[in-house]
Parts: C-alpha cells; sequence; structure tokens
C-alpha cells in the first residue's frame, strides 16, 4: 500500500466495489421456509430441472434446450405468424427487424403495404415493438406517393401480434413446466 498513489488507490477500490456490487451472489433473495432444498444433491435436482446452471462432462446425456431459430422469442414467433400472407423483403433475427415487401390484395390496383417491425426489447409489452406501416398509391407506373400509415391499422397489428405472443409464452411456460419434489432429510 506504501507504493500505490491516491489515484491508484481509489481506482482499485472503485473497480472493486463495482465488481462486487455485480455479482448475483451478494443479492439478497428472501425465501419462504421449505422453497430451497437442504442437501447439496437436491439443490443441484432441482436448478437443473428448473433449467438453470450447468453441467460439465456431460458429452453423451441431452443437453439443457433446444434453441432453433428464434423459437425462444414469442414476440418474433408472433410477428411472423401475424404476417405469414406478405413476402419478406428482409427478416434478420439478430438485428431485430422484419421488412415486408410491398403488397397487393389484387382488390386495388394502385395501391400497395409495406410494413417494417423493430424488436426494441424481447419481453411482451406494449412498448417493444416499433412497427411502421407504409401505403403506395400509384397513377401511372411512374407516378406514385408513399406515405406512412399512423392511422389504427398499426395499432391493431401491434395488439394482435402482442395477443399470440402472450400466448406462444403461456403455452411454453405450460409446457416446459415440471413438478419438482423435494426429497425428505436425512
Amino acid at each position: 500500500m506504501k507504493n500505490l498513489t491516491r489515484l491508484q488507490f481509489f481506482s482499485l477500490l472503485g473497480i472493486l466495489l463495482l465488481v462486487l456490487n455485480s455479482c448475483q451472489a451478494l443479492k439478497y433473495k428472501p425465501t419462504k421456509a421449505g422453497e430451497v432444498p437442504v442437501s447439496g444433491a437436491d439443490r443441484v435436482k432441482k436448478n437443473i430441472e428448473e433449467g438453470r446452471g450447468f453441467r460439465l462432462m456431460d458429452i453423451g446425456k441431452q443437453k439443457g434446450g433446444i434453441f432453433d431459430f428464434a423459437s425462444s422469442n414469442e414476440l418474433w414467433r408472433a410477428s411472423l405468424d401475424t404476417i405469414d400472407f406478405m413476402p419478406l423483403v428482409s427478416a434478420n433475427y439478430s438485428g431485430g427487424i422484419i421488412i415486408t415487401d410491398w403488397y397487393n390484395d389484387g382488390s386495388s390496383n394502385n395501391q400497395s403495404v409495406k410494413i417494417s417491425i423493430r424488436f426494441l426489447t424481447n419481453e411482451i409489452r406494449s412498448d417493444a415493438l416499433d412497427i411502421k406501416i407504409f401505403t403506395k398509391e400509384c397513377s401511372t407506373i411512374i407516378d406514385c406517393k408513399v406515405y406512412e400509415n399512423k392511422g389504427n391499422l398499426v395499432f391493431e397489428l401491434k395488439k394482435s401480434i402482442l395477443k399470440k405472443a402472450a400466448l406462444y409464452k403461456k403455452q411454453n411456460k405450460d409446457k416446459n413446466k415440471k413438478p419438482y419434489v423435494m426429497s425428505k432429510p436425512g
């Protein structure tokens, strides 16, 4: 400590406090009596059944989860299912955006719709999606006007996606739920 300057000492102390503050083990989580198994083997079994933790040297056994492309993100799946009738230009899961191509249902020859969905978070909530709907009206092949549709359609599309995502999350939770039976100590 004699060779450290004050700046070095307080820098080291600050880094140490940041590291200790970010440790999950230091956060107090109150639990009810009987929720946490007494023996270590029971705690390990419960954590594995709940999908927490990891195992070493488990080469031949089945792994924890199955993560196909975006299968764990309910918002992503619900969005693709909602706009599945439209051709896609881009669907970038890592970038968090889906862009459709111009779509015309055939009822109007001069009007097309394009949808852009940005994912702001993976949580299912109303501000998780940024949806933009563009309408293109063409009087001739060359003369086209594009404008953003900020009407009720954006709200209805967001509502439909969030409903489906909530349903997917509930189905996934019910499917993965395993009852835990705690063994008796001794």
